[in-house]
């Protein structure tokens, strides 16, 4: 009897055993398997030792070299490091490390500090994550709702904002996000209940500027619209103005002592007062109909804007007289067709690939052009651009292929290219890298849909 019971009770502890080792394979492979099965539940994290912490606020600082928002901290898409490896021709920059489970999506990364933070899809749910820049390990994910679907490409499409400890994302589908970037718990969310130019989801960035955050819902309710930042209240939105949405993200700037919001719309460009949504001044851009993607540029009271589908550019000068401002169209030509890869302004010069001539140069004062690649042979097909220093690198979207040229009006110059190290297997219509390029703390950080690549600049 003895015997028997010994015999039962090695039985026993071998089943817990191989079923608790079971479950941990299977807890493991799951883990593995699908960032949308662990974006269920938001896994709750700590602030890095690495990371800046503000005294006395007690959250996140954000310090030069980061990249905490749409097209950097001067909204310009421009990066001054003095040790970035721009000459690729020499040493092409290592591969740091790969994170394969960013799901579907065009949003880009941002970066403070050692944590990077970005948005995707799969599996029936968009969700937002932040990763270790270091290591590419995660940090946390928290789930968003319902999937955006698109043929063009499934999930989120407009990049985070990081603001004093808070992330602000607006998603496919319309509705506005404010997580915890300690953990990517839920602080509030919001319908936006706009109007949008066409099919392809909403697509900009929100931008917070002192207490508020702004996002452009679109429609009669009113173009754009400012939410307190901690509540997601609304502050004012835009009545004087009820154009539909297009895919632009805002700029903030400061023109003649006024602080206002410059935002495209599916007509034109305006801008809005910052203090109170009053309209200040609209231009109605000729052939604007399908879709208005890249985001204004300011410069010295200049606001210079362009789109795909055959629409052009415009240069337009701002001027005040009294409280009034008045907005003048200095050119509207086809020189730069800016689909939605974007432009950049480097010493006076509009940077960009246009539609019809290829990568262009164009003088921002005057829109005339200084210089196309056309058929200049080894130049990249149409794609996103980011500059660094006194360089343009280059992202085409077709390859994912890499260039760095020089920014200079005096024509084309390379100084080396490289190829993605693999490409997604997510398929989409055209199987387009979409997501910008962007460098934060010596890193260059590339996106195609669920791969997302840091390579090593410095």
């Amino acid at each position: 009897m003895k015997k028997i019971l010994i015999i039962t009770l090695i039985v026993f502890v071998s089943v817990v055993v191989l079923a608790v080792g079971a479950f941990g394979v299977w807890y493991l492979i799951g883990s593995l398997k699908s960032t949308a099965k662990s974006a269920q539940k938001a896994t709750v994290g700590q602030s890095d030792p690495a990371d800046i912490i503000d005294e006395a606020t007690g959250l996140l600082k954000t310090l030069p070299g980061d990249w905490h928002r749409w097209r950097g901290a001067n909204q310009d898409g421009i990066v001054q490091d003095a040790g970035l490896n721009l000459n690729w021709a020499a040493k092409k920059p290592a591969l740091k490390w790969v994170f394969r489970n960013a799901g579907a999506g065009f949003s880009g990364p941002t970066v403070v500090g050692t944590t990077l933070y970005l948005s995707g899809a799969a599996e029936g749910e968009d969700f937002a994550f932040a990763l270790d820049t270091r290591t590419g390990k995660v940090k946390w994910m928290q789930s968003l709702g319902e999937q955006f679907l698109n043929s063009y490409g499934d999930g989120p499409r407009g990049t985070i904002t990081v603001d004093e400890g808070r992330l602000y994302l607006v998603r496919g589908g319309g509705k506005i996000h404010c997580l915890s970037a300690v953990d990517g718990k839920m602080v509030w969310q919001k319908d936006l209940n706009g109007s949008l130019m066409g099919s392809w989801g909403y697509s900009e960035s929100p931008l917070v500027e002192g207490d508020i955050v702004i996002c452009t819902p679109g429609g009669k309710g009113g173009t754009m619209v400012a939410l307190n930042k901690l509540t997601g209240a609304t502050v004012w939105r835009t009545g004087e103005w009820t154009d539909d949405a297009a895919y632009s993200s805002p700029v903030f700037a400061v023109v003649d002592g006024v602080k206002q919001f410059i935002q495209q719309s599916n007509k034109g460009v305006a801008g809005v007062r910052a203090d109170d949504g009053k309209l200040l001044w609209r231009i109605i851009v000729p052939g604007y109909s399908t879709a208005v993607v890249p985001t204004p540029v300011y410069h010295d009271n200049m606001v210079y804007v362009t789109a795909g589908y055959s629409a052009g550019c415009a240069g337009i000068r701002l001027s005040k007289k009294g409280e009034t401002f008045h907005a003048e169209m200095v050119y509207n030509n086809k020189t730069m067709v800016n689909h939605h890869g974007g432009v950049v302004l480097v010493g006076g010069h509009i940077y960009g690939f246009s539609d019809s001539p290829g990568w262009t140069c164009q003088n921002f004062r005057t829109g005339e052009a200084v210089w196309n690649t056309g058929r200049t042979r080894g130049a990249i097909g149409k794609g996103a651009i980011l500059a660094a220093n006194d360089r343009l690198i280059l992202l085409e979207e077709r390859s994912g292929a890499m260039v760095v040229i020089a920014a200079s009006p005096d024509g084309w110059k390379e100084y080396g290219r490289m190829e993605l190290p693999e490409r997604t297997k997510l398929e989409s219509m055209n199987n387009m890298v979409w997501a910008h390029p962007v460098i934060a703390n010596g890193t260059l950080y590339i996106r195609d849909q669920d791969l997302l690549f840091a390579f090593n600049l410095n």
